[in-house]
């Protein structure tokens, strides 16, 4: 079956019932809440590094309008750009330049006088280096983040796969909803890229052991250093492996050493030839054991797509309801 999930590890923010309820009656308890999302959604989206008009800026004019106040934009400022996390690991140095200018700008089209700490922030950052590389922190339900080292660039190094994707970020809200999938087996991911999957479920899921895997050198370099972050490795619990893996000449017999009872991949079908690639690997794979397969995709190319789901009807004697296709436009 294709199953289409619309929720973002990050955050898109559910409409709240109760607040519907009492539209009419603008109590206070109401506004409050309401603020209180905005914020959560303010932190998420700058943390992910998510692009500015995704940010919720209309309700902070609205407050801004309303309140004659700067009290929301230092609020914003504590659980961005002040807060610990962003201390510790922080996004890219022009993100958060861009992010504080917007800041400043929406306060002074609302004819209101930024607060000092506001230049203060701004000006660390004005005098602070670009680097190519940078933190993206993915909020988990409850107030956890999962931390990543990240390039910059989109495509650096000769490679996509050196920063996290959108289909890695669906697939992580995917395994938190349906966590038994997980819970006390042997994972094996493919095209693990920077992690975020693998470590979300690692944190959250409980299964006995996981493999990260991928083939090139720079992405598996990454890689290592984002697991040993999230403080995983062998010795923990779930006990957790980084392996080079190349799909074109991977052994039946390696496959069978890591002993998968569920193998995850991320963004994996985006060109024919890696398709190809894919589909031998997981009939090899199935060849072997008796695995779930679970395969996120963003559709780009319908006809890589489609040809991807072909080629796998095709050897349905062998996949038969073992694998499942989480698919988002």
């Amino acid at each position: 079956p294709s199953v289409k999930h619309s929720r973002c590890l990050v955050g898109k923010r559910k409409t709240n019932r109760s607040t519907l309820k009492m539209e009419q009656k603008e109590s206070a308890d109401v506004k409050r809440e309401n603020k209180s999302d905005v914020l959560r959604d303010f932190q998420a989206f700058f943390f992910a590094m998510s692009r500015l008009n995704s940010f919720p800026w209309t309700f902070l004019e609205e407050d801004l309008q309303r309140n004659k106040s700067s009290d929301f934009i230092l609020d914003i400022l504590n659980q961005t750009c002040l807060h610990s996390l962003c201390r510790k690991f922080p996004p890219s140095v022009r993100f958060r330049r861009t992010f504080l200018s917007e800041l400043i700008r929406r306060q002074e089209a609302a004819a209101l006088d930024p607060p000092d700490e506001l230049y203060d922030t701004l000006a660390e950052v004005v005098g602070a280096e670009d680097s190519t590389e940078c933190y993206k922190s993915y909020l988990l339900p409850g107030g956890d983040a999962v931390s990543l080292l990240e390039n910059v660039a989109l495509i650096s190094e000769g490679t996509t796969g050196l920063v996290t994707w959108e289909a890695a970020l669906y697939l992580a809200e995917w395994a938190l909803d349906h966590q038994q999938t997980f819970a006390g087996r042997t994972v094996l991911e493919l095209g693990s890229g920077v992690g975020l999957t693998g470590i979300t479920i690692c944190r959250r899921c409980r299964p006995n052991r996981f493999v990260f895997s991928d083939c090139h050198p720079s992405i598996l370099q990454k890689l290592k250093t984002n697991v040993q972050l999230s403080g995983l490795s062998e010795r923990t619990t779930p006990a957790v492996g980084v392996e080079e893996l190349d799909w074109t000449d991977v052994t039946e017999d390696r496959l069978k050493r890591i002993g998968a009872d569920t193998v995850i991949a991320a963004d994996v079908v985006y060109d024919p030839d890696v398709v190809l690639s894919l589909v031998e690997l997981l009939s090899k794979i199935l060849s072997c054991s008796s695995p779930e397969v679970l395969i996120c995709s963003t559709v780009r190319n319908p006809e890589t797509y489609d040809g991807f789901k072909q080629q796998l009807g095709e050897r349905r004697r062998h996949v038969r309801s073992l694998w499942r296709i989480i698919s988002f436009l």
